[in-house]
């Protein structure tokens, strides 16, 4: 009797042990980059509520979308999904032949974004008020102003078209340089994915972002007009298109309607499921999710 149990308790020991690395494998895995300002959305909410109802793992990879779209390109990075925003990095990866495709999933807008824990809150508080003028507080001595790095991240770069904007509107030539001093300023740089939770601390008093991204930190905002929140994509031609720059390594930047569009790489592992991912994003469920998060719906056609 004894041996009987001692057999049954091994057969069904071996049983499962053959069934569960099964089991694990029966899972795919979506592999999505995403723009990094999309992290409190897309890595809390989107990813696992697609997983679950989808039988699948997520990954999420947030980075500077300049920064993805490179790695992408370059072959160094193999995603299911990428979501960047603005056309630009998603032309590069169709350049590259990798893509074919990009569908537009939400949109947002600039607003100058401030820590209610910097010194200069009660001043921040009256520009959203309009009892101030922003850029004014902005320019205060002693103010810690940060951003991205406009060479590999979109919002870096619309930091200062903005700023670019706001001086030709406001009639205040000299603002970028008051503001941001010289295009990639290192005193001044910090990764998208780590600027706002350091505005959160106030280890940064303030800066010019998504407000997307500031709503998703529950940060207070000071709202622009229309003419510089690069919202609108009725107005690129009559005044988007007046910001420009170039970089010191000769890339032209310019002005783009902040839209995000998603896409799935044709070397995607597991391209169904990248777009029933991106179908997820614009439909209901989705679109639900990221207006949460303070994302609006997405503006303009496919790429």
């Amino acid at each position: 009797m004894n041996a009987w149990r001692w057999f049954a308790c091994w057969l069904l020991s071996f049983l499962w042990l053959s069934v569960m690395p099964a089991l694990a494998g029966d899972a795919p895995v979506l592999r999505v980059a995403y723009a990094g300002s999309m992290g409190v959305v897309m890595d809390h909410d989107l990813g696992p509520a697609f997983a679950k109802t989808h039988g699948a793992e997520y990954q999420g990879i947030g980075q500077g979308s300049w920064a993805l779209a490179r790695l992408i390109a370059g072959r160094q990075l193999r995603a299911d999904v990428f979501v960047g925003i603005t056309p630009g990095p998603m032309q590069a990866l169709e350049k590259a032949g990798l893509i074919k495709r990009a569908i537009p999933v939400a949109s947002t807008r600039m607003v100058v974004v401030y820590s209610p824990r910097s010194h200069f809150a009660a001043d921040f508080k009256a520009a959203a008020s309009g009892k101030k003028p922003w850029y004014a507080v902005l320019r205060q001595p002693g103010l810690r102003f940060g951003r991205t790095d406009p060479a590999i991240d979109p919002q870096g770069a619309n930091t200062l078209l903005t700023l670019q904007l706001a001086a030709i509107y406001y009639h205040q030539p000299r603002l970028l340089v008051q503001v941001a001093g010289t295009l990639q300023n290192p005193r001044q740089l910090f990764t998208e994915t780590s600027l706002m939770s350091r505005v959160e601390a106030g280890q940064i008093d303030a800066t010019i972002g998504y407000a997307s991204a500031a709503f998703s930190h529950h940060l207070p905002t000071v709202e622009l007009p229309a003419e510089i929140d690069l919202a609108q994509p009725a107005l690129q031609a009559t005044w988007y298109a007046k910001a420009g720059f170039t970089l010191v390594s000769g890339k032209r930047l310019k002005a783009q309607p902040l839209v995000f569009y998603a896409t799935v790489p044709i070397n995607a592992a597991q391209s169904t499921l990248g777009h029933a991912f991106i179908q997820f994003l614009r439909g209901n469920p989705g679109q639900v999710m990221l207006g949460e998060h303070g994302y609006d719906p997405p503006h303009g056609m496919a790429l």
